[in-house]
């Protein structure tokens, strides 16, 4: 399960860049998601891409270049196109527009926990010989602790993917999937498929 887990994550960093989508649980993650209860996703046949798709913003926004671009792009077509739409070039004969956008969040993580302390009793690592002298057994909790901090800066990536309706000119459905950011990426397109099939298992909405 946690092999699977990290697979995943990479595959949603991967498709924004940088990006999980690193989750925080076993199995594909699910994204967020958001939708107008009372549109008729039915009547959805064809999308194509919003003129103003792929922005990127944050404290420390990706450069993203064409190609990587191009990536994205083909990954959430080809994730579509499984779900039984087809991706049309033309806005005008689109029934939805699809949009996708980064934003980068500079994040910290503290974590702290309790250590024994050295030199403090008998015996290796300071309590290791300790004896509790109500119970005849080794008593760890009995020596002296010590807080030990971890302080991990991070960057947070938050993957937003909405469907317009062209005549609306509104989102009626959005998925939005979070991570922390990698400093690595990759060509496999197989991954940024996996990482857009795994955003558009919850569309059209139910």
């Amino acid at each position: 399960m946690i092999n699977s887990f990290r697979t995943i994550s990479r595959a949603l960093t991967v498709l924004a860049v940088c990006i999980l989508l690193a989750a925080c649980a076993s199995g594909p993650p699910k994204p967020t998601v958001d939708y107008k209860a009372d549109y008729n996703f039915s009547a959805v046949k064809k999308i194509a891409f919003y003129r103003s798709s792929g922005q990127v913003s944050g404290d420390n926004p990706l450069r993203l270049s064409d190609m990587q671009r191009d990536r994205i792009d083909e990954a959430l077509s080809y994730a579509l196109t499984n779900r039984g739409f087809q991706m049309v070039t033309d806005t005008a004969q689109a029934d939805l527009l699809i949009s996708w956008a980064l934003d980068t969040e500079n994040k910290t993580d503290v974590r702290t926990w309790e250590t024994p302390s050295r030199g403090v009793g008998m015996g290796y690592g300071g309590y290791y010989g300790g004896y509790n002298r109500y119970s005849a057994y080794n008593c760890w909790s009995c020596a002296p602790t010590r807080t030990e901090v971890s302080v991990q800066n991070y960057t947070q990536g938050t993957f937003i993917v909405d469907m317009i309706d062209p005549e609306l000119q509104k989102s009626v459905w959005r998925g939005v999937t979070q991570s922390r950011l990698k400093g690595q990426h990759s060509e496999d397109q197989g991954k940024y498929n996996a990482a857009a099939t795994a955003i558009f298992a919850a569309f059209p909405p139910e």
